[in-house]
This record gives structure tokens, C-alpha cells and sequence, in this order.
């Protein structure tokens, strides 16, 4: 059974009141209980429920009951099957009320559900909201389907001939509609399912708005990247506030047109709220943010008038007369820390309640006159006082840890968030540093995957202003770079440079290489050798005799000719030829290749069957063919 269980609130905090929804183990009937005297005034009979709403006016109660069988073993017909959007949708007068169903949406007459009063059709409608306003409009979305874009269309009831508002657009595969109090306009909050930017992983939210009666439309441009956390009407119905960005996030004012009047600070938030009179309008943080809640009057040049400390709440209402703050932890979404807390619009504590479990909690409706909210703040219930006594006021601040290295120094720009004058966050992942004192690290220079690393002529790092800008080591090696130069630079002017006319330059080790690096660099050299002789000693007398004889053309010395006045200035390069291993040479040639590349394999099986290995057929053969190998290579002259 639900029982609905009603807590009065002390009279020296406000005259509303709260009610808390229960749960009792016997879950057969719907009882409604008087919030003002306390007794039962019906009970209805219903089992398996496990949703509860009700009309705009209170007239009807809805509930949703799990499927089940009467006595006759027959289905229990629900108007809607799936606990996702099941409750009913009413106009403001509770004429009407309706529900979507495939390709259409019906209505019928509040009295009387067991006829359909009329259908608007659509093919493949998902979602709809009917205007709280005194003229009966519905609006309606169409997914994004076979390449053609969303759509949010609004009728006038009953008149579904012809729409008298649309808005067409990509990247909504579900919305959220949003209608003002007076039902005049319309705010679509388009979201996808993938963001194929990858720039989110929660998909990508897109803003519009559009009037009931199709006199304007538009999309709403924000100026911060990121998702949008929250949107709201006013209840003037002449401005919303939206925020939105990535944390931390922006908290924007609009007036009806889309145009914004007010920013603001950046902060981590997720969340706005406007009282019930539009006075006051309440910014937080919750889910994985701290909870914290800041209070701007809108009347007073929309000044701040506190932060409330409001840490695991999962409820946040004004109360009708918009003096007071409910916050409250309830199950299942955190288990611990249930209760409710209530705060004054001036951010004091006026009443607190720990509970076991708490499932649901909300501020009994009862109209409210607009007075001054802050002329006298009452005083706060004993067990506000209580609580506010159990909490210990840090003596010294405790902020984020730093290492001793880093103690007494300013905080670098990536550990700062943008609203502490840190860098703003970028969509692919890097953050934009700067290059002031206050930039992590030394500034990078920018790489292009690929392309071909830009050298510094000066020598200097990225960034920086010239020697005294370098490192010791980089230093160093730009002294030992310019020795090098001015060394070559004197032999040039000297004449002991070599020429340029065809004769191979000589390289010499360099001087600002170390003996043990040259000694290094030899060993490489040496096991490289080694590795090589591995091949068949064949291959090896072979090999070995063609280097020599090239080593023997490349290290002929040139021809000594005598310097005489006459030939000092011009002197006649000598005529080398190097041949290299690879170039093509005869056919006989290349025939001796051939079958040294077959003696080759041939040694290699061999050595793989004196390892134990086990041939095939065919390499068996290929082994057999080595005599005969041999003496082609003796017919053609080659000798080991």
C-alpha cells in the first residue's frame, strides 16, 4: 500500500508545509491521506503500483501497476505498457489529457478514458508536451529517420490539419520540450545518443527555440564549448538561464528571444532553479559535484546573496513562498546520509532530519503572497541548531596537496580551473597554456605527425630569448656547434679543405666526439661484422674478395702533380671508378649470383637437419642438387 505520510514543518520557520511518500509492505491499495489534518480521506483499491501522479489541479490521481492477470487469467489492460513516459499529460483545465502511442498520439476527454476523443497523427512520433498555457497547444518530435532531419512540430488542439510552428534539424535522436508557464513558447533541448566529434561521451546537446503561434524561431548560440547541464523558464515566461560549457561551467540569462542579458561567474554547476515569484534564481552543483548552491537576486542587479553548502543532495525545491530551500539525500541513490534539510533564501540552516531511508520528498503545493524575503530571517528550529553543532569548523584551510618541491611557488595554469584564472579547456584534449611565468613547464613547440622537425638556427629552446633561456647542456652544445663551424671555416680559407671537383671528401672523426664513444661506435661496427659471418664460408671468400678489390680502386691515391704556377689554380681530377656489389653486371654474372644464393640455402638445411630439424620432401631435393651446383659454378670460372 502507498502511504503518503505528511511531516508539518515548525511554525517559526515557515507555514507550508513538506510531504514525504512511503512505502508499506502490503502494496494492495492507494490510500490519500489530508496533508492539512492528517486523516484518510480515501482508499483505492490497486495492487502492484509503482508509480503515483497526479492532474494539474489534483482532480485525478494516475498510477502505474506492474502487468499482472485477473482471477480469469486474463491481462489487465493498462493504457501504457512501458514505465518510460507513462503518465498521462493534461491541458491546464484537465479538458484533455493524452498519450503517445505508434505513429500517433491520442486524446481524450478527462472524464471518460475509454474512448478515443481524437488522434493526431504523425508517422513515427516519439515524444510530445501539451502546453500549460490557456490555449491547447501540443508539440510533438520526429527523430532524425533515412537521411532526413528531426523535427519539432506544434498544432493547436483539436485543429491537426496543419502545423502552425516547426522547427527542422540534424543531431537530435531524443529532446527535451520545455514549455514557458503561459504556454507561448517553446525551448527544444536536442541531444544525441554519439558524438561523432568525440568530443563528448555523453553525446551532443544543441539549444532552440521557437513560439506557439510560428512568429519566430530560432537556434540558441552559446559562447562556451561543451554540453548543455540544465535550462529553465522563469515564471515571468519572458527570460530562461541556461548552463552550459564544460567545467566550469557558464550560467547565462535569456530574454524571450534568445538574446543574452546576463553572465554569471564561472563555476562548477550543473543546475538552475528560479523561486516561484521569479525573484531569486538558484545556481548548483550536484551528482559529482560538491553541492554547492549560490543565490543571485534578480531584483538588486542580480547581486549574490550567499553559498549554501548543500554536499550529496539529491532533491533541490523551492518552497512555494520562496523563502525557503529544500535539500534532501534520499535512496536508492545514496544509501547513507538520508535526510532532509531546510534552508533560508539568506543561507541560513533552518531545519534538519536524519532519516534511515528516504525514497521521496516534495513541498506540499499551497499559493504564497510575495512579500520581503530577506526583511527578517526567523529563527532556526532546535534541530538545525543541533546539527549545525556536530559540524567542527576546520582551523586551517585544507586545499590540494603539493609537493615540497613545488611548496611557495605559484600554482602553474594546468592545476588552476578557468574560473580560478586558470586555462580554458580545449575539445581535442590540450590546454591552452600561454606562455607567461605562470604556464606549466617550458612551452612546446607544435609538431606536425609526418612532417619534418623545424630546427632553431640560434640554437635556443622553443620560446625563449637566447643564451640565458638555455639549459647547461644545451649550452654546451651550442658552443661546441660554433667551434666546429669557425674550425671548418678556417681550413676553408686556408686551401686544406678538400674540393668540390669530383674528388670524395675524407671524413674524420669528429673533435667534440669522446674516445670512448668513437671506442663505442666501433664495437657496434665490430658486432655487426660478426653477425654477418655467419653466413656459409663460401659466401664469406666471396663476399670478402669483392670488397677488397673495391676497397682497393676506392683507396688508389690520386696522381701526384707537380705544383707549378701554371697549375696551382686548376688541377685535373683523377679518374676513379667505383662499381658497386649490387649494380648489374654480364650474364655470367648474374648467373653466379644465382647459384651462390642456391649454395646458400643449401648450407642452411643442412644446418637446420644437423640441429634436428625435420625437411620436407622438396628441401631434401633442393640438398641433393649441391654437387651439381658446385661444378656449374666451376664452368663458369668461380672458384672458393
Amino acid at each position: 500500500m502507498w502511504a503518503v505520510l505528511c511531516l508539518g514543518v515548525p511554525t517559526k520557520v515557515s507555514t507550508v508545509h513538506c510531504i514525504i511518500f512511503g512505502v508499506v509492505e502490503n502494496p494492495s491499495s492507494v490510500t490519500v491521506v489530508n496533508a492539512s489534518k492528517g486523516h484518510v480521506i480515501t482508499s483505492l483499491p490497486a495492487e502492484n503500483v509503482y508509480e503515483l501522479g497526479f492532474s494539474p489541479r489534483g482532480t485525478f490521481i494516475i498510477t502505474w501497476q506492474r502487468p499482472s492477470k485477473d482471477d480469469g487469467g486474463d491481462a489487465i489492460k493498462n493504457l501504457k505498457k512501458s514505465q518510460t513516459g507513462w503518465n498521462l499529460q493534461y491541458t491546464f483545465d484537465e479538458q484533455y489529457c493524452a498519450r503517445v502511442v505508434t505513429n500517433e498520439v491520442q486524446f481524450y476527454k478527462s472524464d471518460n478514458l475509454s474512448i478515443v476523443w481524437n488522434k493526431l497523427r504523425i508517422e513515427g512520433v516519439s515524444d510530445f508536451a501539451i502546453s500549460p498555457g490557456e490555449n491547447h497547444s501540443i508539440a510533438v518530435f520526429v527523430p532524425e529517420r533515412k537521411g532526413q532531419p528531426a523535427a519539432v512540430k506544434v498544432f493547436s488542439v483539436p485543429q491537426f490539419d496543419n502545423a502552425i510552428s516547426q522547427k527542422n534539424f540534424f543531431k537530435g535522436d531524443k529532446v527535451q520540450l520545455k514549455w514557458n508557464d503561459e504556454g507561448t513558447s517553446l525551448i527544444v533541448l536536442a541531444q544525441t545518443e554519439v558524438d561523432k566529434s568525440g568530443k563528448s561521451y555523453y553525446g551532443e546537446t544543441t539549444l532552440y527555440i521557437l513560439s506557439a503561434n510560428g512568429g519566430f524561431d530560432s537556434r540558441i548560440d552559446l559562447d562556451k564549448e561543451g554540453p548543455i547541464h540544465d535550462v529553465t523558464w522563469s515564471p515571468s515566461s519572458r527570460e530562461f538561464g541556461v548552463v552550459y560549457g564544460y567545467m566550469p561551467a557558464k550560467a547565462t540569462l535569456f530574454n524571450i528571444r534568445a538574446v543574452a542579458t546576463h553572465s554569471f561567474a564561472l563555476k562548477p554547476r550543473n543546475t538552475i532553479i528560479f523561486s516561484p515569484h521569479g525573484r531569486f534564481v538558484l545556481v548548483a552543483g550536484f551528482g559529482n559535484l560538491a553541492g554547492q548552491m549560490d543565490i543571485y537576486d534578480l531584483e538588486k542587479d542580480r547581486t549574490k546573496v550567499c553559498t549554501i553548502e548543500a554536499s550529496n543532495a539529491s532533491v533541490c525545491e523551492w518552497s512555494p513562498d520562496g523563502k525557503h530551500i529544500l535539500t534532501a539525500t534520499t535512496s536508492p541513490r545514496l544509501r547513507v546520509d538520508n535526510g532532509v534539510r531546510i534552508w533560508h533564501v539568506g543561507g541560513a540552516l533552518m531545519y534538519n532530519e536524519d532519516l534511515q531511508e528516504l525514497y521521496h520528498v516534495a513541498w506540499r503545493p499551497q499559493a504564497q503572497p510575495l512579500d520581503d524575503h530577506l526583511e527578517s530571517i526567523p529563527a532556526p528550529h532546535s534541530s538545525a541548531l543541533a546539527y549545525l553543532g556536530t559540524i567542527k569548523t576546520p582551523s586551517k584551510p585544507a586545499g590540494a596537496y603539493r609537493p615540497p618541491g613545488a611548496r611557495g611557488q605559484m600554482t602553474p595554469l594546468a592545476f588552476k580551473r578557468e574560473d580560478e584564472g586558470g586555462a580554458a579547456y580545449v575539445s581535442n584534449g590540450s590546454l591552452s597554456l600561454g606562455t607567461g611565468v605562470n604556464g606549466f613547464g617550458r612551452p612546446r613547440k607544435r609538431e606536425v605527425p609526418g612532417a619534418e622537425a623545424a630546427t632553431d638556427t640560434d640554437g635556443t629552446a622553443p620560446g625563449g630569448d637566447g643564451d640565458d633561456s638555455l639549459t647547461k647542456t644545451a649550452l654546451k652544445n651550442k658552443k661546441k656547434r660554433e667551434a666546429k663551424k669557425a674550425k671548418e671555416a678556417a681550413d676553408k680559407a686556408s686551401g686544406l679543405a678538400p674540393t668540390t671537383n669530383g674528388v670524395p671528401s675524407v671524413t674524420t672523426p669528429s673533435p667534440s666526439r669522446s674516445p670512448e664513444r668513437r671506442d663505442r661506435k666501433g664495437h657496434e661496427r665490430n658486432r655487426s661484422r660478426s653477425s654477418q659471418d655467419m653466413r656459409p664460408r663460401s659466401q664469406q671468400r666471396h663476399r670478402d674478395q669483392r670488397q677488397n678489390d673495391l676497397q682497393a680502386g676506392a683507396r688508389a691515391p690520386p696522381p701526384v702533380v707537380a705544383q707549378t704556377p701554371a697549375t696551382q689554380d686548376v688541377a685535373e681530377p683523377p679518374d676513379v671508378t667505383v662499381t658497386s656489389p649490387g649494380a648489374s653486371g654480364t650474364p655470367q654474372d648474374k648467373k653466379i649470383r644465382s647459384l651462390l644464393k642456391k649454395l646458400r640455402a643449401i648450407d642452411d638445411l643442412k644446418m637446420r637437419r644437423a640441429g634436428g630439424e625435420k625437411l620436407e620432401g622438396t628441401q631434401m631435393k633442393k640438398m641433393d642438387t649441391e654437387e651439381e651446383v658446385r661444378r656449374e659454378l666451376e664452368g663458369l670460372g668461380w672458384n672458393e
